[in-house]
């Protein structure tokens, strides 16, 4: 019974050390991408909030990162680019009180000796299947936050504006600092770019220590 109740925390502990070490997110792309695509140059389109923030010009960095990586250029002040680029971000919080049941040793304290008859003492807990007796389902409650992170990346044409590319990046979990997400949302962002238009996927990166 020892051996069952320690597998059982030992299970549960791998569990959320594997969930905590991976970020999962959702993505949704729609595009329209032609099959050629001679100019690949950009600009990024900011807002004025965004044109002020530190916070957007670091996740502009990543983006740019991931474009660059994929063969687009970013065109200097000078030159008439072919593309522009959008970025929008948002994060939101909610309280979660989860339920759930939980094994628990209903004899913490037990000795061979202190209980049953003689014999039980002799043969111990191995040779007898009742020694402690069946382990007890408890339910505990947990209560935490869980954080929803979006992330919307568009690349348009510059001469009208026609959208070739969308991608909405959906990711929960309860860390609540977006700047340590981000770099993993984008990365999925433009996974298998441009990828199928209008199939959600699930990307899971493992997170760096």
């Amino acid at each position: 019974m020892k051996a069952l109740l320690s597998a059982c925390i030992l299970a549960v502990s791998t569990l959320v050390a594997g969930c905590g070490t991976m970020i999962r997110s959702d993505v949704t792309t729609f595009h329209e991408w032609p099959d050629t695509l001679p100019d690949k140059s950009y600009v990024f389109e900011r807002t004025k909030e965004q044109n002020d923030s530190l916070e957007y010009r670091n996740y502009e960095n990543l983006v740019r990162n991931e474009l660059n990586r994929l063969g687009f250029t970013e065109a200097p002040a000078s030159t008439k680019p072919a593309l522009k680029a959008a970025i929008h971000y948002s994060i939101n919080g909610r309280d979660v009180r989860e339920v759930y049941p939980a094994v628990v040793n209903p004899y913490p304290y037990a000795h061979p000796y202190w209980y049953g008859p003689a014999w039980r003492g002799y043969y111990g807990p191995f040779y007898d299947p009742l020694w402690y007796g069946p382990p007890i389902v408890e339910q505990r409650v947990a209560q935490y936050q869980l954080f929803n992170r979006q992330l919307r990346i568009s690349l348009a044409r510059m001469t009208d504006s026609k959208k070739l590319f969308e991608t909405t990046v959906v990711s929960e979990g309860t860390n609540g600092t977006l700047a340590t997400i981000m770099p993993y949302m984008v990365r999925s962002a433009f996974a298998e770019f441009p990828g199928k238009s209008g199939v959600p996927r699930r990307i899971e990166l493992k997170m760096e220590q």
